[in-house]
């Protein structure tokens, strides 16, 4: 198998997908598709794999379909070793030859950025589902990665009754670092720095490089470098959150798409107060939301108690840094009061970014850690616990669900409840036992449940005697 280059930081699972797919290369007739949102390091995971395997490598851009067809046969001809491009009179042809060569030579060929060609070219896909199905009548060694970013474009290409479904034998997402990989990929060791830097820029690689590796060097350098990075015009990531939005093939109207996130970003989370922030019916934006869904900007939790109650989230930090604290005072950002701004934004950033973001790290630990409380987790989410006697809804931060068995009681194997910025005692597990106790009376299998108090600060003595309670800070979360 082949080795994955120095170059290229993690990716471990990623790059043996790819490799076990550049193991079959020349022997058979394959297809694969390689999606991501922006700034992961799709490009340069299957541009290395091409040069590794001396394959081609074609990366797109926006533009007409006579220019990119020019760019695209004057790239396959050069790879070819012909002295001048070819003159392709349409995709049909360029395709044909695509697949004649990769046969020929028995190589990988990759074409990135793929929706920029489709959305200009819309027989595209039908175009190379035909070439497939005849390379694999013919057991022609052909071997193409398409790889894009428009996630709901990418989303489509595998879809329902989409031209290329089922002939794929290869689909990866390259999805940004976990928080733990991300802490490594920035050099950021201390724990609570690390979770305040992961709330600004998540897991997306490339945001390293927007800062020139421009690291916090410490917990009380935190506020200098989200001032001098993020916040500051001249920097790349200053505008990053809007681009990111705008590049999607399928928004129309930026406007509203980028109120539905600020309402998401700032707790209006269910589809009525995300209608009423915006100030249009709910029914009038189920397509925006389901465009943002498919974007992989928002992404819809169910409450895990009420499935028919469910909480939209912002799936990019950046984004949700941006609405919660860039947004609202740009015009004084981009005269250059980042102080300002910051020293005015540093509660919101607590109660409405930092806070959330803690709470979908526990929820992720469980799943990076299997078997915390002693089975696999079948679910993990968040719910509400209605107690008709006192009349309040428990929020339950993290619930862990065993695999459901058909015929059994729901076994839950562990409630959570998480805090940031405060020591948890007895008086959060009392809220956990009675949540418990109610869903016990709901028919839930809780004989063995696990009652998890999650911290970013600390724990208070009074946790000592509690027996059937875990306690999870930030040295658990980071392991």
């Amino acid at each position: 198998m082949i080795a994955k280059p120095d170059h290229i930081f993690g990716r471990d699972s990623e790059w043996r997908a790819l490799a076990r797919f550049a193991d079959r290369v020349g022997r058979t007739p394959q297809m694969g598709v390689v999606s991501g949102r922006r700034r992961q390091g799709k490009t340069l995971l299957v541009e290395s794999l091409a040069e590794e395997l001396g394959g081609f490598y074609f990366g797109a851009t926006e533009a007409t379909v006579a220019e990119s067809l020019s760019m695209f046969s004057a790239t396959l001809a050069a790879y070819a070793g012909e002295p001048h491009s070819y003159r392709f009179a349409d995709w049909d042809e360029a395709i044909r030859r695509l697949f004649a060569i990769s046969a020929e030579r028995r190589q990988l060929m990759v074409i990135d950025e793929f929706p920029y060609l489709s959305k200009a070219a819309p027989a595209l896909p039908s175009i190379v589902q035909r070439e497939i199905d005849r390379a694999v009548s013919r057991d022609a060694p052909v071997s193409l990665i398409l790889c894009g970013s428009a996630m709901s474009v990418m989303g489509r290409l595998l879809a329902g009754n989409a031209p290329l479904r089922g002939r794929a034998s290869l689909e990866l997402v390259i999805r940004p670092f976990d928080y733990r990989t991300a802490a490594d990929y920035w050099r950021v060791t201390d724990r609570k720095l690390a979770v305040r830097t992961h709330a600004v820029v998540g897991g997306s690689p490339a945001y390293r490089r927007f800062v020139h590796g421009d690291t916090p060097k410490g917990p009380e350098d935190f506020d200098d470098w989200v001032r001098r990075t993020v916040l500051e015009p001249s920097s790349s990531l200053f505008r990053e959150a809007r681009y990111l939005l705008e590049e999607e093939a399928d928004v129309r109207d930026s406007a509203l798409y980028h109120s539905v996130l600020a309402a998401v970003a700032t707790g209006n989370g269910t589809r009525g107060a995300i209608a009423a922030y915006v100030g249009r019916k709910a029914a009038d934006i189920g397509h925006h939301l389901n465009v943002l869904e498919d974007s992989c900007l928002l992404r819809r939790e169910p409450d895990v108690f009420r499935p028919s109650g469910s909480v939209y989230h912002v799936c990019e930090p950046l984004i949700n840094f941006y609405h919660v604290v860039m947004r609202p005072r740009w015009s004084l950002l981009e005269v250059g009061r980042a102080a300002n701004v910051w020293e005015d934004s540093r509660a919101r950033f607590s109660d409405q970014v930092l806070g959330p973001h803690f709470e979908e790290m526990c929820r992720q630990f469980v799943m990076m850690e299997p078997d915390f409380f002693g089975g696999l987790p079948g679910e993990v989410g968040s719910g509400t616990v209605t107690d008709p006697v006192r009349r309040e809804q428990i929020q339950v931060d993290v619930v862990v669900f065993a695999p459901a068995m058909p015929g059994e009681q729901r076994r839950v194997l562990s409630l959570g409840e998480v805090k940031w910025g405060k020591a948890m005692g007895s008086g959060h597990v009392a809220r956990l036992r009675r949540a418990r106790d109610l869903l016990d009376a709901k028919g839930y299998d809780v004989r063995d449940t696990v009652l998890t108090c999650y911290s970013g600060v600390g724990f208070d003595a009074s946790l000592s005697g509690e027996r059937d309670v875990r306690a999870v800070g930030l040295d658990e979360l980071y392991g």
